[in-house]
């Protein structure tokens, strides 16, 4: 599947690539939805109704990814809330190992993601991850989100790559077809981002089911 010989830099995604997504959907779908409820005086079912209405105006853009946004526009301490459930965040299998085996192959290994600043550091505070890479980027400090091109010609900018030798995984299909349009070689996806959640399918992208797919 992957001719790592023609591969220099890896590129990851973390929430739904390295990490189970589950932790961000019971986050933003179950704990915020109860917390926001008691913070204004609704019933679950209306809290539910409003921050969905809310979720779907700024889907996809970098205010969806910002804790300092929600926490502002919902008025609740985003950081803290994580914090509150912060056990449920989980390192997909065969992570940890992957990493590894990237080193050992010399390749270049950076953190690309969405997440704010804030949910990476209770992230890599809760599994250590961050002593896998040889740098940590994220949208907020580009000013783009990963489904914009501004984004990739961003990193460019600060992460000198040849984007035909570099491999990008990500579980969010808009995100890929970014980077392909700014010709990253090689692009996989993630099939089953929450565990608990269903298989994706995609006619474009081949996707994985495990990390052990990839190492040779």
């Amino acid at each position: 599947m992957i001719d790592w010989s023609k591969i220099n830099t890896v590129f990851l995604d973390l929430d739904g690539t390295l990490l189970d997504l589950h932790f961000d959907n019971h986050f933003w779908l179950e704990h915020v939805p109860v917390r926001y409820a008691e913070r204004h005086g609704l019933d679950h079912a209306e809290a539910k109704g409003v921050l969905y209405d809310k979720y779907s105006a700024v889907m996809g853009s970098l205010d969806w990814y910002c804790v300092e946004y929600w926490s502002r526009e919902l008025k609740l301490d985003i950081p803290e809330l994580k914090r509150e459930v912060a056990e449920k965040i989980a390192v997909r299998p065969q992570v940890e190992a992957f990493l590894q085996y990237l080193h050992m192959r010399g390749k270049r290994v950076v953190l690309a993601t969405n997440a704010h600043p804030a949910s990476v550091e209770i992230k890599m505070n809760k599994t250590g991850l961050d002593q896998h890479f040889d740098r940590i980027i994220t949208s907020h400090q580009l000013g783009h989100a990963k489904e914009q091109a501004e984004f990739w010609q961003a990193l460019q900018k600060i992460e000198d790559f040849a984007a035909h030798a570099a491999l990008f995984i990500d579980d969010n299909f808009s995100v890929l077809d970014a980077a392909k349009a700014y010709g990253v070689g090689f692009l996989l996806a993630i099939r089953t981002p929450d565990s608990r959640g269903d298989a994706k399918q995609h006619e474009n992208y081949v996707l994985l089911d495990s990390f052990d797919e990839i190492i040779i």
